[in-house]
């Protein structure tokens, strides 16, 4: 990094922390900002990319004790100097700093080896040497790269979809791991397991293991988010005359629900707390019922049915639709 850019650029208001941030705070607030910005999370995008380099720049920075403290000092003794290059007028810039020591422009043989040591420490030279250097990274720009992520796929039941689990995958190296599938995953969601992926390259944290859940369809039961739902199929007496009927539960036992005369088929009937339950909340469990129409009648029957019809109301069920048809 040019000398010039130490006097230009504020790290700390890059990374948004205060200048008494701690190391952990640093790190954590470097972490969440380039998994904003990465470019491989923003590709095609140039303002994320550029932003990525600088915060990259300023962590280099600061996350080294030695380069935070040279840049803190830097900055306090340089606070509104310039360097220009020499022939550009004056004697190149130096009179600005050497003038903080009062000597209106010049300075004394003390000034200037306690000013040339501070960028000589470790060898190097002004301008040069540990001077925000980059250590890997994007492009090899900014702080340790993190290892990469590995991919995994796994088909669960929908009871075990529903109700979470404890399940063992094997890695791509036959080693068996165990993931925790929480309560109410869907088809087609990820679960992301930190730190269980690729190695970093150069000392930076692990890549992530991220697993694909597909969901089996279940022979009775459907999700509508939280909410479980059934068909549930009526006779035309039960739903005529109402009635109390017996309906499963995913989890095995049954609950009875009471059918009110003259109800209609599609209606749907709900039963609290009985669907899928998370730390968000609890869905309930929702019985569409469906009149069942026999496909066969002995002659008792229908002559029964006959009689029925004879004697029931003479209403036609379509003349409302009909006559909004007609509107």
């Amino acid at each position: 990094m040019a000398s010039q850019d130490w006097f230009d650029k504020d790290f700390y208001k890059t990374l948004g922390v205060s200048k008494d941030v701690s190391d952990a705070d640093l790190k954590k607030t470097y972490r969440k900002l380039a998994r904003t910005y990465h470019p491989d999370s923003n590709q095609g995008d140039a303002a994320a990319e550029a932003k990525f380099k600088e915060i990259s720049e300023a962590y280099s920075v600061l996350s080294d004790a030695e380069q935070r403290r040279e840049y803190d000092e830097i900055r306090a003794m340089g606070s509104g100097a310039r360097f220009t290059a020499p022939g550009a007028g004056g004697t190149g810039g130096f009179d600005d700093v050497f003038s903080r020591f009062g000597q209106g422009g010049r300075a004394s043989q003390a000034d200037f080896e306690d000013i040339f040591s501070m960028f000589s420490q470790g060898g190097g030279s002004f301008g040069s040497g540990r001077f925000g250097q980059p250590t890997g990274g994007y492009r090899g720009f900014g702080g340790p790269q993190k290892g990469a992520d590995l991919t995994a796929t796994t088909t669960l039941d929908f009871a075990t979809a529903v109700q979470g689990d404890t399940i063992t995958l094997q890695a791509g190296d036959g080693k068996p791991f165990k993931v925790k599938v929480p309560a109410g995953v869907k088809d087609g969601q990820k679960i992301r397991l930190r730190g269980r992926g690729r190695p970093s390259p150069d000392g930076g944290e692990a890549g992530d293991i991220v697993v694909q859940v597909k969901v089996r369809p279940h022979p009775v039961f459907t999700r509508d988010g939280l909410n479980l739902r059934l068909t549930v199929p009526v006779t035309f007496a039960e739903a005529t005359l109402g009635a109390t009927i017996e309906v499963p539960t995913l989890g095995g036992e049954t609950v009875k629900l009471r059918v009110a005369p003259g109800t209609p088929s599609g209606r749907v009937l709900r039963v609290k707390g009985r669907g899928v339950t998370t730390a968000k909340g609890a869905g309930d469990l929702l019985a569409e019922l469906q009149i069942a129409v026999p496909s066969h009648l002995d002659d008792a029957a229908k002559e029964a049915l006959q009689r029925f019809q004879e004697l029931g109301p003479k209403e036609n069920p379509r003349a409302e639709m009909m006559a909004r048809a007609k509107a």
